[in-house]
C-alpha cells in the first residue's frame, strides 16, 4: 500500500501493469443495519484497451472441499453472490457520488482513473477461513470475498491472468464493546448407592476474550456423595456449524488443562486455573458433498440460498472418578 495525502490505500496491478486497482480498505464491517460500502478506483491504460471494456466484479463464494478434488462436473465451491459493473467506459446509470478517498485518488491519478462502488447485501455471511491441514494444498475452506478487475469485450468473456487483477477482501463483525453477564454453569450428579449428590459449579471471569488473552476458570466441587473425584479436566473447544445437506457440527480442542486433585466424599473443593487462549480455526474436509441447500428467510419471506459458518467457543468441564 501507499499513503497519498495521509490516507492508507491498497494497490494491486495486473501482470502487464495495464490495470491498477486502488482500495482504501480490505475489511468491511457489518453493522447489522448496514455494511460498509466497497469503494475504490481503477486506473486503466486506454491505448491498451482499444475497443475493449473494463469490468469490476465482486464475488462471495463458499469453498467446502479441497481445491485439488475439483473435477469437470463437480466443484467443491459454491458462488453465493456475484455482482459485475462496467468501470470503463462508465455507464450513466451506474454513476454514484464519489467518497472523500475516491476524490483524492482521482485527483492524484489523473483522467484515466475511474471510481467504482459495491454494496454488500446484509444477508451474506461474514468471511471465515478454516485452517488447512499440514498436508493440504490450494485454497483453504471457508467463505471468501474477491474483487476482480479485467478488460474484455463482454463480462462473460474468459478472463486472462495477464490483464486482470484479483484482490481478496473480508466482511467482518466486531464483538460488542459492552461485555455481558459473567458466564456460570452448575450441575449435579446423583449415584445409585449414595443418598446425596455431587455438585459442580464453574464460572469464567468474563464472557468475551480476544486472541492470546488468558482465560480464568473458577471451579467449585461439592462432593457429598460416596464417590471420590480423582481428576478434573478443563478444555476449550471450538465449534463450527457447517450447513450442507444438513447442519453438521465440527469441534476442535484448542487448549486443555488437567488437575490430578483428589476430592473425597463430604468435601468442598475449590480450584482456580488460568491458561492462555490459543484460538485456532477448525479444519474440516468434506469429500462427497457437492450440492448445498441451506435456506434462510429474506425480508420478503422468499426462499434464499445462504451459507453461514458460525464459529463458537465453549469451555468444557469433566470430572473423572
Amino acid at each position: 500500500y501507499f499513503s497519498p495525502f495521509s490516507l492508507r490505500v491498497f494497490k494491486k496491478s495486473s501482470t502487464n501493469n495495464k490495470l491498477t486497482l486502488y482500495l482504501g480498505n480490505r475489511d468491511f464491517v457489518d453493522h447489522l443495519d448496514h455494511v460498509d460500502p466497497v469503494e475504490g478506483v481503477l486506473l486503466v491504460d486506454p491505448q491498451y484497451l482499444k475497443e475493449r471494456k473494463v469490468f469490476v466484479t465482486l464475488t462471495c463464494a463458499f469453498r467446502y472441499g479441497r481445491e485439488d478434488l475439483d473435477v469437470l462436473v463437480v466443484s467443491f465451491r459454491k458462488v453465493l453472490y456475484f455482482r459485475a459493473l462496467q468501470a470503463y467506459p462508465p455507464l450513466p446509470e451506474e454513476t454514484k457520488p464519489v467518497s472523500h478517498l475516491q476524490e483524492k485518488l482521482l485527483k492524484k491519478l489523473g483522467p484515466n482513473a475511474y471510481p467504482f462502488s459495491f454494496t454488500i447485501p446484509q444477508n451474506l455471511p461474514c468471511s471465515v477461513t478454516l485452517q488447512p491441514g499440514p498436508e493440504d494444498t490450494g485454497k483453504a475452506c471457508g467463505v471468501d470475498y474477491e474483487l476482480q478487475a479485467f478488460c474484455a469485450k463482454t463480462v462473460e468473456e474468459k478472463v486472462h491472468s495477464r490483464n486482470s487483477v484479483h484482490l481478496l477482501i473480508r466482511k467482518v463483525q466486531y464483538a460488542p464493546e459492552k461485555d455481558g453477564p459473567q458466564p456460570m454453569v452448575e450441575t449435579s450428579r446423583s449415584f445409585l448407592m449414595s443418598e446425596r449428590a455431587l455438585h459442580l459449579e464453574a464460572s469464567l471471569d468474563k464472557g468475551l476474550y480476544y486472541h492470546g488473552e488468558a482465560i480464568s476458570v473458577n471451579v467449585h466441587v461439592s462432593n457429598y456423595s460416596t464417590k471420590t473425584v480423582k481428576k478434573l479436566k478443563i478444555s476449550v473447544r471450538q465449534y463450527a456449524d457447517i450447513c450442507l445437506f444438513t447442519t453438521a457440527q465440527y469441534k476442535c480442542s484448542v487448549a486443555q488443562v488437567e488437575a490430578d486433585t483428589i476430592c473425597i466424599c463430604n468435601i468442598l473443593f475449590c480450584s482456580f486455573c488460568t491458561f492462555l487462549n490459543f484460538f485456532s480455526i477448525l479444519y474440516y474436509i468434506l469429500y462427497s458433498c457437492f450440492c448445498t441447500n441451506c435456506f434462510a428467510a429474506k425480508q420478503n419471506r422468499a426462499a434464499k440460498r445462504i451459507f453461514i459458518v458460525p464459529v463458537t467457543v465453549a469451555v468444557k468441564y469433566s470430572i473423572i472418578f
